[in-house]
């Protein structure tokens, strides 16, 4: 996802080339550390969901809220943390973020070992807002850092962090809470933040302070006005629904229906995600080079791979297939979900751009929210073939959605 400085925010004052360049990927490496440990924080609980389950005393929709509530309460603060890097430093937030997480994985270590579901609940409602918090200052001042010539490769790289995180959770998972405990999950990840801020401090001192004041009411209006604007969220409400599905009950599925221990289930699920480094980076790459700058093929091909892919992976057991299938899908699933932020903005007048981006964060973990919640109670109530038919119902209506979709520059 790129985006564009505005006039209110503040360039890097540093006048050397070569120092400017390290200073960036400073920033990168920094950011994209923070936020990967966000992501595996955020998604963990799926990966032992059964052990869980079995301590807590909670059935599969209930423990579908571990996962689900961060999204909603990220859907919530989007636009209002938006609002706030707006008029405030980047730079700042983004260490409020770590600190807050730090508060809320120890919170829900505690909780957990007392067996609190709800504490647990509300100190993950609390890691939501730290989540959402580091992805739009992130995307913000990483762009602000990067150059015309590098910002789309800088800010991809950084968007990579999400898969990167979710197939570090999926995989270590397992083995964390069988060596320390399932509540230990939350607080496995922390130190990989607190290493992204120790890097990333340093190299943005002097970047991130933003002056002048939020977008206005109109042209907040003038986002949400927008059909295409709409067109391009509901794109993204799709993919993350599809995207949080298989992570939050491919693990479960293969547990359950396979026998597979959650250690080697969660290794395999953890495919799903981690082919998402190539894909969201590639999916730029794709659009600009092979298709001449155009958006509409990158997602209508997306959805058109996933939905047969989804539909068809409850009818193997292969444990070869299965991996090819979670690969294959990883990859359709999110060349939707890197090329999505750049679309949107691609749709609005660069004044409202940055709103643009955040009402698309918004729509699109409304997906991530619903996607695990809705998956548990199908899967409770008419088992796993049905949840995974329902999902690549899905997907067909994101082939129908992309086939209407808008191509900026193109109309």
């Amino acid at each position: 996802m790129t985006t564009q400085p505005t006039p209110q925010h503040q360039e890097p004052t540093n006048s050397d080339p070569h120092q400017k360049h390290q200073s960036t990927w400073g920033i990168v490496a920094g950011a994209s550390l923070i936020s990967t440990g966000l992501a595996a924080y955020e998604i963990v609980p799926a990966s032992v969901s059964p052990l869980i389950r079995d301590s807590l005393g909670i059935g599969p929709t209930i423990a579908g809220f571990l996962v689900g509530v961060m999204f909603g309460t990220a859907v919530i603060a989007s636009l209002p943390v938006g609002a706030v890097l707006d008029r405030t430093d980047s730079r700042n937030v983004m260490a409020l973020a770590v600190l807050t997480l730090l508060v809320a994985g120890t919170w829900g270590w505690i909780a957990g070992r007392q067996g609190n579901y709800r504490s647990v609940i509300a100190s993950r409602a609390l890691g939501g807002v730290a989540y959402v918090v580091v992805w739009n200052a992130g995307i913000d001042i990483v762009s602000r850092a990067a150059t015309s010539g590098n910002r789309a490769t800088a800010v991809g790289i950084f968007t990579a962090s999400g898969p990167i995180g979710f197939a570090l959770g999926q995989g270590t998972g397992p083995l964390i809470a069988h060596r320390f405990g399932w509540p230990t999950i939350f607080i496995a990840f922390t130190g990989l933040t607190v290493m992204g801020l120790i890097v990333f401090w340093p190299a943005s001192r002097g970047i991130g302070t933003s002056q002048g004041d939020a977008p206005s009411v109109q042209e907040f209006g003038a986002v949400l006005r927008n059909r295409e604007v709409w067109s391009v969220g509901l794109l993204g409400f799709l993919g993350y629904s599809l995207y949080l599905f298989v992570n939050s009950w491919g693990a479960s599925y293969l547990t359950t229906e396979l026998g597979l221990s959650l250690a080697v289930s969660g290794l395999l699920v953890a495919v799903f995600p981690a082919i998402g480094v190539v894909s969201r980076i590639s999916s730029g790459l794709l659009s600009d080079r092979v298709f001449g700058g155009r958006r509409q093929p990158i997602v209508f091909g997306s959805f058109a791979a996933a939905a047969p892919l989804v539909l068809v992976f409850t009818q193997f057991r292969s444990l070869p297939l299965l991996v090819a299938l979670l690969l294959l899908t990883g990859f359709a699933v999110q060349l939707t979900l890197g090329l999505s932020f750049t679309y949107v903005r691609e749709v609005v007048d660069s004044r409202v751009a940055a709103t643009a981006v955040a009402f698309q964060t918004s729509v699109g973990l409304a997906g991530a929210f619903l996607a695990p919640i809705v998956g548990g109670v199908v899967v409770d109530r008419a088992g796993f073939d049905t949840a995974f038919l329902l999902a690549g119902v899905v997907a067909i209506c994101g082939i129908v959605v992309a086939w209407r979709a808008p191509e900026p520059g193109y109309s």
